[in-house]
């Protein structure tokens, strides 16, 4: 009988979850690694090889998705003590899907490369919700090898996968993009949703006339029913979007392109944050106005 395809997955929040679920679903033997053990318990129950290090999940697999935070947090899992690089044999993929800076990912597929590993460039969106859902859109770039080596994996956790090229990056440079506009949008919906609330207009009827009409958005039918529900659970982390924003005006400023509305929306996540909100929900970014508890 043929032995599943080994996939490692380290990070294993919310997003990591999902895929990994959709992943097992799909027949992969799936390895994972998180540095927090009810993640790792969590995974074990669903049915994945739960590892203490990214360095055992490398060993393990064919295919290894990282998707952690940040640079950071993808350069110590790759290259740290216990690195999962290091344990990878030749010819293997690495499919880096945190958000980071197009120039961070270049210098990424030149490190590996000389591990003779590949990297695929692929950040992800569509939310906890696409993960678990498995319709994330992928925003990829990369080698042909790299594509070929894990077609079957990315098909198993997307619906959408567009190739911008084989410069590693590129990828990276379109979800920057993304996180612009969605960071904008949902900045613009606790505006928006506090300034009705402080007019007096009951909050769920204000919800209901803004979807059925043209001010609507994704990030608008998304977010605004936790920004007045009360939900206090967290989704995505504030702190993500003071990052992700940082990242956007970091580009702008290399380019010398003016963001206005991408420096307003990260000016107001900042503010949340520096208030002790960093690791609400994003939606939690609505608390900064007045009158709004």
């Amino acid at each position: 009988m043929t032995q599943p395809r080994r996939v490692g997955l380290i990070g294993l929040g919310a997003m990591g979850q999902g895929l990994a679920s959709n992943l097992l679903r799909a027949g992969f033997e799936v390895h994972g690694c998180d540095v927090r053990p009810e993640a790792r318990e969590a995974f074990a129950r669903a049915g994945g090889h739960a590892a203490g290090t990214p360095a055992e999940v490398g060993a393990a697999c064919d295919v290894l998705i990282v998707l952690v935070v940040d640079a950071e947090q993808t350069e110590e899992v790759l290259f740290g003590t216990t690195g999962a690089a290091a344990a990878m044999c030749e010819g293997r993929v690495v499919v880096a899907s945190a958000t980071t800076p197009p120039a961070f990912v270049a210098r990424l597929a030149q490190r590996l490369s000389e591990r003779r590993l590949l990297l695929l460039d692929a950040p992800v969106t569509g939310g906890v919700s696409g993960a678990a859902a498995g319709t994330l859109t992928l925003l990829t770039s990369g080698p042909e090898e790299a594509y070929a080596a894990c077609e079957d994996v990315l098909a198993a956790v997307s619906s959408r996968i567009f190739r911008f090229g084989t410069t590693p990056g590129l990828g990276s440079k379109v979800k920057v993009i993304n996180q612009l506009l969605v960071g904008v949008q949902i900045a613009a919906a606790a505006e928006a949703m506090a300034f009705g609330m402080r007019q007096g207009v009951d909050p769920q009827l204000l919800y209901d006339a803004i979807r059925s009409g043209a001010g609507d958005s994704w990030a608008f039918g998304d977010r605004a029913p936790r920004m007045f529900s009360g939900d206090g659970s967290t989704h995505t982390a504030l702190d993500i979007f003071v990052k992700d924003l940082g990242l956007v005006l970091d580009a702008a400023r290399e380019a010398e392109f003016p963001t206005p509305l991408a420096s307003a929306a990260h000016e107001l996540f900042a503010k949340a944050a520096a208030a002790g909100l960093g690791r609400a929900d994003d939606s939690a970014v609505i608390r900064v106005f007045p009158g709004i508890s």
